[in-house]
């Protein structure tokens, strides 16, 4: 994707989600209002940078929105503060690995319904307007975005969710990172190999 290209989608974000329609969720019918708009991970400080620019706008355009950029990364250690399970976390992290905590440590606390409970707790998007999720390749492999997303269903009720995403999403399938194939995808079960779908989330930009 060309630094021009980037720039036109970024550029469309803002009208979109300001928009009455977008916002009441207006012609989705049945479906959940997830979108998603999903970027070369190259490209993160562009989209960060962004994010804090789409932030101080977001008011000004829509005077009275009411809207919450959640970080993943920074909401998972919030959630294991609250747990009273980071300090133990980083420290074994440090001596044991990234793979132990995914697999061993974390495999419990960080289980997706329990996340999302947190997640509706801490954010409460049933008194929002808007909520926007960013640092999902921060909080990659301790989260894994298909698994989030399902367990947000009931959590976020008519409030629309964006989730900035540093992959690809062709509406069928989410490749985090975007460098491997379907049949090995990096946000694939490991056991099955099979690539995870999500197919109740639009695309926010083409």
């Amino acid at each position: 994707m060309s630094k021009n290209n980037l720039s036109d989608r970024l550029n469309q974000i803002l009208p979109r989600i300001t928009s009455d329609d977008f916002l009441s969720g207006s012609g989705l019918g049945n479906e959940i209002a997830f979108y998603i708009f999903d970027y070369p991970p190259e490209d993160e400080l562009v989209v960060r940078d962004f994010l804090a620019t789409l932030m101080e706008h977001l008011p000004k355009e829509k005077p009275g929105i009411k809207v919450k950029n959640v970080n993943m990364f920074y909401l998972v250690l919030e959630y294991l503060e609250s747990r009273k399970k980071l300090e133990s976390v980083l420290q074994t992290g440090r001596s044991k690995g990234d793979n132990f905590l995914k697999d061993e440590l974390l495999k419990g606390p960080l289980v997706p319904e329990r996340l999302a409970s947190y997640f509706g707790t801490s954010v409460a998007p049933q008194n929002l307007d808007l909520v926007i999720v960013s640092g999902i390749g921060s909080a990659y492999p301790l989260v894994r975005t298909h698994s989030i997303l399902s367990n947000l269903h009931s959590i976020m009720g008519k409030t629309p969710l964006v989730m900035f995403y540093p992959g690809k999403y062709d509406q069928v399938s989410l490749r985090l990172f975007g460098k491997m194939n379907l049949s090995t995808t990096i946000e694939a079960d490991p056991k099955s190999r099979k690539p995870e779908n999500y197919y109740r989330a639009f695309k926010l930009v083409p």
